[in-house]
């Protein structure tokens, strides 16, 4: 396992890959505020095969990968999930999402994006990898969330089966959509070698699915891979988050530590009933158990923004 942790008395501090970030100070309870929002955000998930590391730029869980950055007009996190069906290629599934993001992390940074289309961010990051000289060969799925500081809004886009929660009063409010093409086959940024393009999957980033809403002080905010909401429900996301009693730094870190963990936990379980289990059957297949997978987690709240 390996978790994101550095608090500091006035600011809490998120340390991502060697890169540190000041977030803003945890503000009062719910309710709207006249100032800017940010975001506390705490991060911590599991490599499948126990294997954790740090990229160069950005942190990695196994084939997972997630950034967050901070800009002065908006505070934005992502996370990806590379397709594992490549090392059967000869290709490290990690090296596709751990770039994408990494690519991601880099423009919010320079401020080339637009906070109200984090598509745009997707769009110019996977642009990139395509114009490298040497193919960047690979799958991801990919989940971007940003915050407008001044409008109090959020804006997402995801595709495929990672995705997000935003809880408000111990209720699930808003949450992404999963897109896949079939079971267990979601919606995934590709590039192929020429000879296997129309053969491997590849969506566009516009096949993301967008959504644009009003935020709150307090209000919770998961987004993880679908390590995790593959073998959590969300009524058990939801008691872990009951425990999340302010918006103390080092509270929300301890909290996504918990859920990343129970989500572990559970995988490796094989009388356990899982949501993947459950879609499995849906599915005509008879499966049961919990789906060993990479999890990764980021857990953020909305607080008042300090500079």
């Amino acid at each position: 396992m390996f978790s994101v942790l550095s608090y500091g008395r006035l600011v809490a501090r998120a340390v991502l890959g060697g890169l540190s970030q000041t977030d803003p100070r945890a503000g009062g309870g719910g309710g709207a505020g006249g100032g800017d929002y940010g975001l506390v955000t705490a991060g911590c998930g599991f490599g499948k095969d126990f294997r954790k590391g740090l990229l160069k730029k950005g942190v990695c869980y196994g084939d997972d990968a997630c950034f967050v950055a901070r800009h002065r007009s908006a505070d934005v996190l992502g996370v990806a999930d590379g397709v594992g069906g490549w090392r059967d290629y000869g290709v490290d599934p990690s090296q596709f999402s751990g770039t994408l993001m990494r690519t991601c992390e880099r423009l919010v940074k320079e401020g080339r994006f637009i906070p109200s289309n984090p598509v745009g961010i997707l769009t110019t990051s996977y642009c990139e990898l395509l114009q490298n000289k040497i193919p960047l060969l690979g799958s991801s799925t990919a989940c971007i969330v940003v915050l407008d500081r001044t409008s109090h809004r959020l804006h997402t886009a995801n595709l495929g089966d990672s995705g997000f929660l935003v809880v408000r009063g111990g209720e699930v409010v808003h949450r992404s959509d999963e897109q896949q093409h079939y079971f267990n086959t979601p919606f995934q940024l590709s590039i192929a070698p020429p000879e296997a393009e129309g053969v491997v999957l590849s969506d566009s980033p516009d096949a993301a699915d967008s959504t644009s809403f009003d935020v709150q002080l307090g209000d919770i905010i998961l987004t993880a891979t679908d390590g995790l909401f593959d073998n959590m429900p969300d009524y058990m996301i939801l008691q872990e988050l009951k425990k999340l009693k302010n918006s103390n730094y080092e509270s929300i870190q301890q909290t996504a530590r918990s859920i990343a963990e129970q989500a572990h936990e559970l995988a490796y379980d094989p009388n356990y009933m899982s949501p993947f289990a459950q879609f499995a059957c849906d599915n005509g297949l008879n499966v049961r158990g919990g789906k060993p997978d990479d999890i990764t987690v980021l857990l953020s709240i909305v607080a008042e923004y300090t500079d």
